[in-house]
Parts: C-alpha cells; sequence; structure tokens
C-alpha cells in the first residue's frame, strides 16, 4: 500500500502566484525520498501541503489509506521537522520531546517509554533535563528529530532540517537521519537545496522546477536518464556542459551535433536512442548537447581545441573550465596537471552524452537497457516543455483584473 499519494495537487496563492501544478506522487512505506530544486521550485509548499499547514487549491492528498485533504494538520498523523532549532526555550529536553504526544492526550507511561527509548537511540539521555539553551547546535537538532520521533507518524516531513550548520556537524546529523530511517522504518520526505547530500540519502527523488514536476526518479536514473535539461543540470557536480543551439548533420561517416565550428559525433548507442533523429537531421531544428564534466578530458587525442581559464579541486578531483577558440563554446572538464593558459585538446565520452530538443528542453533519447526501472507509475511521468511551463506561469500570474479582460 501506498503510504502517501498526491493526485493533481495544486496550490495557487490569493495573488495569483503558482506555487504547485498538478503534482502526481506515490510514496511507499519505508521509502526515504528527497524532494530537490531551486529556488520557488515548491519544495517546503509541498511538505507543506502534506502536512496540512496549507491548503490546496485542487488535487487530493491520502496518507495511508485516508484522504487528508481536508482534515487538519493535527488529524494527519504526519510529523514536520522544520530548518532551525524550534524547540520551546522553557522546557527541558523531555518536555520538548514529549510535547506533541501530552497535546495528544497520551498516557504518561507511553510519554515516559517513548521519550527515554528516542533519546537513547538519539544519544541525549544525559541531557534530557536540561533546558535548549544549554545544549550543542547538534544536540538540540537531534531533539527535534526526537520530538517527532516519539509520536511514531506514518509520515516524516523533513524541510532542509540540518542546513546551515557547520559542515562536520551536518554530517553526523546526516547519518543520525538515515539511522533514523531504518530503525523506525518510517517513510521520510526529506527537501533539500543540496542535491549532493540529498543523492547520498534517497532511495528517490522528486524534482521541481518553478512549481512544475520534472522527474522522480532513483539517483541513478536521474543521473543517467534525466527527462529534462533541467533534471541533467540539477543533478551532478560540477553542472553538466550544455551546447545549445545545435544542429543535426548525418553523412556516411556518422551523425554529428554541430555548434560553434565543432563536430560532436554522436556513438552509436546515442543515436540508436534518438528514435525522432529524421525530424532533426539536416532540417536545422535546434538541440541540446549535455555532456558531463566527468565525461570529459584532456588528452593528445581530443578534437576540441581549447585553452584553459581556471582550475580547481571539487571533490576530490580536478576540473578545469576550458574556453574554446573563437569563445563561442565553454567546458568544465575532468583534468590534472593543467595550468591557467595551457592550450589543451580535449575528449569526450559521446557514449554517455544527452540530447534535448532546445524549445521543450525535454530528452529526445528514448531509455535503453541501462535503465532500471522503479515499480512506481512516477518513472513513466513526462514532463511539460519548458514553453508550456512559462505559459502556465504567466497565466496564474496575471492580475485578476486582467485575467478577467482576457476572458
Amino acid at each position: 500500500m501506498a503510504n502517501l499519494q498526491l493526485k493533481s495537487v495544486s496550490k495557487i496563492y490569493p495573488s495569483g502566484a503558482l506555487a504547485l501544478y498538478k503534482v502526481n506522487l506515490e510514496l511507499k512505506s519505508g521509502e526515504f525520498v528527497a524532494v530537490v530544486g531551486g529556488e520557488k521550485s515548491g519544495k517546503t509548499t509541498l511538505l507543506r501541503l502534506v502536512a496540512g499547514l496549507d491548503e490546496t487549491t485542487e488535487g487530493q492528498i491520502i496518507v495511508g489509506d485516508k484522504d487528508v485533504t481536508q482534515e487538519s494538520s493535527r488529524d494527519r498523523d504526519v510529523a514536520m521537522i522544520f530548518q532551525g532549532n524550534t524547540l520551546y526555550p522553557s522546557l527541558n529536553i523531555f518536555e520538548n520531546m514529549a510535547y506533541g504526544l501530552r497535546i495528544r492526550k497520551a498516557s504518561s507511561t507511553v510519554i515516559e517509554q517513548r521519550v527515554k527509548a528516542a533519546a537513547e537511540i538519539l544519544g541525549l539521555t544525559d541531557v534530557l533535563y536540561r533546558k535548549p539553551k544549554v545544549l550543542t547546535t547538534e544536540q538540540k537538532q537531534k531533539a527535534a528529530f526526537g520530538r517527532a520521533i516519539v509520536r511514531e507518524p506514518k509520515l516524516y516531513l523533513l524541510d532542509d532540517p540540518i542546513s546551515g550548520i557547520s559542515p562536520d556537524v551536518r554530517e553526523r546529523l546526516r547519518s543520525v537521519l538515515i539511522n533514523l530511517q531504518v530503525r523506525m522504518n518510517g517513510t521520510f520526505v526529506y527537501a533539500s537545496k543540496n542535491v549532493n547530500e540529498a543523492l547520498t540519502m534517497a532511495t528517490r527523488m522528486i524534482v521541481l522546477r518553478e512549481g512544475f514536476l520534472q522527474q522522480v526518479d532513483t539517483p541513478a536514473n536521474l543521473y543517467d536518464y534525466p527527462a529534462s535539461a533541467y533534471v541533467a543540470f540539477t543533478i551532478g557536480s560540477p553542472t553538466v556542459n550544455f551546447v545549445n543551439g545545435a544542429t543535426v548533420e548525418k553523412d556516411d561517416s556518422g551523425v554529428y551535433a554541430v555548434s560553434g565550428g565543432v563536430r560532436f559525433k554522436l556513438a552509436e548507442n546515442i543515436v540508436k536512442r534518438f528514435a525522432s533523429l529524421g525530424e532533426y537531421a539536416g532540417t536545422g531544428k535546434k538541440i541540446i548537447l549535455g555532456i558531463r564534466p566527468e565525461d570529459m578530458t584532456v588528452g593528445a587525442d581530443g578534437f576540441i581545441k581549447a585553452k584553459v581559464a581556471a582550475a580547481e579541486e571539487i571533490a576530490g578531483a580536478t576540473y578545469a573550465d576550458c574556453e574554446c577558440e573563437g569563445g563561442k563554446l565553454s567546458f568544465v572538464v575532468r583534468a590534472e596537471g593543467v595550468e591557467k593558459g595551457a592550450e589543451v585538446n580535449l575528449c569526450a565520452d559521446m557514449t554517455r552524452a544527452f540530447v534535448f530538443d532546445a524549445e521543450t528542453r525535454l530528452t529526445l533519447l528514448e531509455r535503453d537497457e541501462g535503465y532500471h526501472k522503479t515499480d512506481f507509475s512516477d518513472a513513466d511521468f513526462v514532463p511539460l516543455g519548458y514553453a508550456e511551463e512559462e505559459a502556465l506561469k504567466k497565466k496564474f500570474s496575471l492580475p485578476k483584473k486582467e485575467e478577467k479582460k482576457k476572458r
């Protein structure tokens, strides 16, 4: 049974601003699902709607086997953990963690058992009767986790709870969350700006762009089979290299994406997946070619001439920012031992390239045997094209009077 279902859930504010548009999701019990996207993507709105802190404009929200769309937040059997310190300063840690149980009139015995059990799991036994002001940042956030888990809800909603914390503490708290999810066998929905962090924690990920669902899939599938250019850009660091406005040429030697005087020969496996090739080859119809930095290197047999503009270390590897002759193209590539100003030849593993339509920004490549499909219907979701999303955003942002005139 699905532990959470969203059926065509939308949120439009009284001002007309669109926050979420017809989102459909299905989460099973025991999943750890991350929600990622840029600023104003709808991550927090999604969580607040599920928690009942905001009302949906349309659609249904089902938790377990119960439609909770019209239910109050108290009756939804979900717990939400916010960013930052949300403890009551006048209460000690025991009472902070017990608060949700007390307002639900749990017995003293249940409260005592659950709070102490949670404190032991979180390593808070020694500070249970201290006030929040004397605790470390790490202890305070653990106490916030504890307040959620003592209720044993059907669903845990976490709104970027460990952001703004020093990296070492954040890393420890990330491990705490992963262990909690396993021990509680709970369904966790974790909204985060830190995509790389989410990639290490989630079994599946939800990618949002300005209120529109882009893709729901495993981290590996999002990385290798992005449904849109936005997903390709969002998943991975450094971000994917895009060759915008390329055309497709085909001759006896193969199929090429051409831009800025550079001809990128598409590998056979990519050509095979390019089902609509006939619409693009030789027609002038534009594409976006995507190549990840880790799939590009410096080598003597490289087919792209470039100059190194800068180099930096990212996650233990050195990447160089390279500008091509004429300045029309630039790439971030994996490179060791290169210096600023060096002239280099760039190689690209074209078997791992992406191809998107330049207008819709949706993938033009069909999935192959490397795609590991999940049991969820979400895996077959196709997002709206870029122009369709922009038109809907414009429509909903129209002032009420102007919208009436247009009708």
